[in-house]
């Protein structure tokens, strides 16, 4: 007799070819016009499927999970970052998590070097300038922007993300230094030609860009509080593609506004798809909406890895990729 086929629910539409395949090989609800879930039909969506796959948009907190069928077996995270999903109660429930590590690796770091150059020689605002019909010609003082080569780079998390980074910055002829819960391995650290800071605090003080490469965990909300940012150097640039919690966005703000802080690149924020307005208002801030991502090769590759991760659960298998701690 052959076996039922899952329901697995999809909560955001996926690449076409991920979700034909998945079509073919489990019993799977698609979201065809891409609307982000209400809360009830999360609720809906739990109560029912077998496995979910969610994405960072989708709060599966504790109300969501307590009304969770008992048939709900898996939560396939379509992205690496969990923080969007409470692990505490889903191990509870003994709902098995899983994510897509190291497929975007290489995309984030690329869209991370491409924020540092952004802010550091002003492309968001040449751009604009050119635009808006307002630029009468070169002039040796115009749009004058900071030189990279001989900066200090601080890396705050030293993971895949933090250490392809670092490789970037260092071919464009920055100094490496990085904060991380501990040293990584001395041969990366070599290759890097990185120096670690165990005091945060002492690290931030002395760079001329700081980059945000570290999860959102408990320990990481607001890391970067009023009293942190405080010590960033007047000229600094600040470059985050973590996730919003983890800087205080109202202050990051209000600093920036006052020219405390030299510059921001942002894709992500603490209240998505709401922003401070003072940073919309602001010249020396990009903003992106949470793309560092955002490429098809990247999407698909993520699409596979949730496609492997149900089909080895099914199978009656422990998934490669099942998240036991995420911990910066």
């Amino acid at each position: 007799m052959e076996r039922r086929k899952p329901l697995v629910i999809v909560t955001r539409k996926l690449p076409d070819v991920i979700e034909t395949r998945m079509m073919e090989l489990f019993n799977t609800r698609l979201n065809l016009d891409d609307h982000p879930m209400s809360r009830a039909e999360l609720e809906e969506a739990v109560r029912t499927a077998d496995i979910l796959v969610p994405t960072v948009t989708d709060v599966i907190d504790e109300a969501l999970l307590n009304q969770a069928g008992p048939q709900l077996k898996l939560i396939a995270n379509f992205g690496n970052g969990v923080d969007h999903i409470d692990l505490r109660v889903a191990r509870a429930k003994s709902i098995l998590v899983t994510n897509t590590p190291g497929v975007l690796t290489e995309d984030t770091a690329d869209m991370t070097m491409a924020l540092i150059l952004a802010t550091a020689r002003r492309l968001s605002e040449g751009e604009r300038l050119v635009r808006s019909g307002q630029w009468t010609g070169w002039a040796p003082t115009v749009m004058l922007g900071s030189r990279l080569a001989g900066k200090r780079l601080g890396i705050i998390g030293m993971g895949r993300i933090g250490q392809a980074l670092a490789r970037r910055a260092k071919a464009f002829g920055l100094s490496i230094h990085y904060h991380n819960r501990k040293p990584v391995h001395p041969e990366v650290e070599a290759e890097l030609d990185a120096a670690y800071w165990e005091s945060l605090d002492q690290m931030l003080a002395r760079m001329d860009i700081v980059a945000i490469t570290c999860p959102r965990t408990p320990a990481t909300y607001h890391l970067l509080n009023a009293r942190r940012l405080a010590l960033l150097k007047s000229t600094a640039i600040l470059v985050n593609i973590s996730r919003g919690q983890v800087v205080d966005e109202a202050t990051l703000a209000r600093m920036l506004q006052r020219r405390e802080i030299g510059a921001a690149g942002l894709d992500v924020y603490e209240d998505e798809p709401n922003i401070d307005p003072k940073l919309l208002k602001l010249d020396n801030v990009v903003l992106l909406p949470h793309m560092a991502s955002a490429t098809l090769e990247g999407r698909i590759d993520m699409g596979e890895k949730v496609i492997v991760n149900i089909k080895t659960f099914v199978d009656g298998h422990q998934p490669r990729d099942r998240v036991l701690e995420m911990m910066f």
